[in-house]
């Protein structure tokens, strides 16, 4: 299961961002080209893994938006985007967001008291950006009903679940200055 996925991984390039060593992939980058038949297989891992009894779907500017497009024009379930800058729209939620590589502010906009959701992101490192996204939607009254990650990587989806928040992930890779050396299902 999941092949594309892992071969793609697997063949990523990785350079460095200061000390972090960072992957370049079409599913957390968007380069070098999305191909179809990548997304219908991550797509189609996650209608059978989340809970999608749920009101909307929330993913997180930019990379979650491919996926989440996707599973929102076959689900039929509406999609929220938590946007790197402010609408001032109102109700509007901001969230700070601490990553491996940067800091910089979160807004939510689109979510009722109420709501169920299931949250849908590309990549999960740190858990910083994760995080915020949570604490948006609790502060928006939404009920999360799932969480799914399509790659973990680093040490934040345990970080998160020691806080109590049930993340499920697709694929954890390990990286080094050279190469994404080891892919596995989770």
């Amino acid at each position: 299961m999941l092949e594309r996925l892992k071969k793609s991984l697997l063949e990523a390039p990785v350079f460095k961002r200061g000390e972090y060593n960072y992957f370049i992939h079409p599913i957390t980058d968007g380069v070098p080209e999305i191909k179809p038949d990548l997304i219908r297989e991550v797509v189609g891992h996650i209608v059978r893994i989340a809970d999608l009894e749920v009101d909307k779907i929330v993913t997180i500017e930019a990379m979650g938006i491919p996926i989440c497009m996707a599973l929102s024009l076959i689900t039929d379930i509406p999609l929220v985007i938590i946007r790197k800058r402010k609408y001032g729209l109102p109700g509007e939620i901001e969230a700070s967001q601490i990553t491996g590589y940067s800091k910089s502010q979160l807004f939510l906009n689109g979510i009722k008291q109420g709501d169920r959701v299931v949250v849908v992101d590309d990549v999960i490192s740190t858990g910083g950006t994760l995080m915020a996204t949570l604490s948006g939607l609790k502060a928006a009254g939404a009920k999360v009903k799932d969480v799914v990650v399509v790659v973990q990587r680093g040490e934040g989806a345990e970080r998160l679940r020691r806080q109590g928040y049930s993340i499920k992930t697709m694929v954890k890779v390990d990286v080094n200055d050279k190469r994404v050396y080891q892919v596995s299902e989770t």
